[in-house]
């Protein structure tokens, strides 16, 4: 059985994300979403709502992938879970970069995982959560770019204020 982790912070979940995910539940027998928590980064969503809302969106549609949360080194992470595969999307050059020599480390540090890096749909090349919060924030329509649940919480985050 092969199992995959694909880490991120997923502040919000966007389409791109799911894309990915869905991509890889396709390929692996087993696809661990990890959250990834930073207490140097403040989150617009909490750990609590983003693993409620992931699980409510990907729960019924991929039997085989599991939400769960996770904090230091990555490779540890894996190791402990017993995962040989690691999923990073990529976008652009940009992101290709950083997860190319993330990619380099986490081999020198672990050589037995494998880092699998896979591009979302054409249609979410451009998307980002840091983007969508953006949006969101200023008032305009993130239909289209994240689930349905996503964009009522933003809706509902903006109007209280954080």
């Amino acid at each position: 059985m092969t199992t995959a982790i694909y880490p991120g912070s997923f502040d919000p979940l966007t389409f791109g994300h799911v894309d990915v995910i869905e991509r890889s539940a396709r390929l692996f027998d087993h696809v661990i979403v990890s959250i990834l928590t930073n207490p140097q980064k403040s989150a617009l969503f909490s750990v609590d709502e983003r693993i409620e809302i992931m699980q409510d969106i990907l729960k019924p549609r991929f039997p085989n992938v599991e939400v769960a949360v996770f904090h230091g080194l990555l490779v540890e992470y894996a190791r402990q879970r017993n995962a040989q595969v690691i999923v990073r999307g990529i976008r652009a050059v940009t992101d290709y970069e950083y997860e190319f020599q993330m990619a380099l480390m986490n081999r020198r540090l672990a050589p037995g995982i494998e880092t699998v890096f896979m591009m979302p749909a054409e249609n979410y090349s451009y998307l980002s959560s840091r983007l969508v919060k953006e949006i969101a924030e200023l008032g305009g329509s993130v239909a289209g770019l994240v689930p349905e649940i996503v964009e009522k919480r933003l809706k509902q985050r903006f109007r209280k204020g954080k």
